[in-house]
């Protein structure tokens, strides 16, 4: 009984001899919980990070095949435009060239019978001089004078619907824009210096345009 009693004893003193064995073994007890501690947040940030590519491929993924679509949905579009313009340029094409076609046609008559016009005016002029030359009165040279004077009147009718005008130069002064001064006659009176004297030769304009100057005498 007092040998155990002793062991028991020795047992004891020996505890509290080596109170620094139970520290470090709760010392190293805590370190292995916290090296377990960091391992499973480190894999769970891990698995995180993992999560999060995933989700960011995933994403990128999507966005690529919108991308896609929208390319596609372009291009089809782009190919029905260039379809449509195409058909129209083809139009305006043969259009274009009917359009040349007929005009030069035109151009080609207009320039063959140009003087059709005028020609149908003064065919009622020609008419006028048949029967006059026909006339057996044409001996009588009062009566002659009066079909020359009505015919004059109306060739001149004629030029007015083809749009030709005699110049008036009676008492105008001389412009050169519409006269040909052939002649200068001096000594006249004051009022009549740089004025048309005499009309030599009648002039004409056609739409406003000179086809043929006057020709005049000036007063000098």
């Amino acid at each position: 009984m007092e040998e155990k009693n002793i062991k028991i004893n020795d047992v004891d003193a020996e505890v509290k001899q080596n109170p620094q064995n139970d520290k470090n073994k709760n010392g190293a007890q805590t370190a292995d919980k916290k090296a377990d501690n960091d391992s499973n947040a480190k894999a769970k940030a891990d698995n995180a990070d993992n999560k999060q590519e995933k989700e960011g491929a995933d994403s990128k993924k999507a966005d690529n095949a919108d991308v896609k679509d929208d390319t596609a949905k372009q291009l089809e579009d782009a190919k029905k435009q260039i379809a449509e313009l195409k058909d129209k340029y083809i139009r305006t094409v043969a259009e274009f060239d009917n359009f040349r076609r007929r005009t030069n046609k035109e151009k080609a008559e207009l320039i063959l019978n140009g003087g059709e016009k005028a020609v149908v005016a003064l065919l009622p002029v020609v008419d006028d001089f048949e029967r006059a030359l026909a006339d057996e009165n044409k001996e009588d040279a009062e009566a002659i004078k009066k079909g020359f004077e009505l015919i004059h009147k109306k060739i001149l009718k004629a030029f007015e619907g083809l749009g030709v005008k005699r110049i008036d130069t009676a008492d105008k002064d001389f412009d050169t824009d519409v006269m040909e001064a052939i002649a200068m006659v001096p000594g006249v009176a004051d009022d009549k210096k740089g004025k048309v004297v005499d009309c030599v030769q009648a002039g004409y304009t056609m739409n406003d345009k000179v086809i043929r100057h006057a020709k005049v005498a000036v007063g000098q």
